[in-house]
């Protein structure tokens, strides 16, 4: 992955209701959702929804799908993994990143993130 399509990527999380839309659609799976249904859950209203899914989309992660006469959003999740992938590039400085590996957080750490 280049650094410009991390920069755009971080930068399109980097707002409180488009992390949370991205979490949710990664947490919806392969069927997606529809915007309505997003609109519900997270309390936002359509047309924010609308510019916050024109973001992540533009940033390459979420996809849309026309199914009737719904738009259907999913996380695009090798583009996800791509993005975790840049970031761990490297990590631990080369060693293994086992369960004893320095970048590994503390067990009161992983609770709370």
């Amino acid at each position: 992955m280049k650094a410009d399509v991390t920069i755009q990527a971080l930068a399109a999380l980097a707002q409180e209701h488009r992390l949370a839309l991205f979490r949710l659609l990664v947490q919806a799976g392969e069927g997606g959702l529809a915007a309505g249904v997003i609109a519900g859950k997270l309390g936002i209203p359509n047309s924010s929804l609308s510019f916050h899914l024109a973001q992540l989309r533009e940033a390459g992660l979420i996809l849309q799908e026309r199914q009737h006469r719904s738009i259907i959003y999913r996380a695009n999740y090798p583009a996800m993994n791509a993005l975790v992938a840049y970031l761990m590039e490297n990590c631990c400085a080369g060693a293994d990143c086992g369960a004893d590996a320095a970048c590994e957080l503390p067990a009161q750490e992983r609770k709370s993130a």
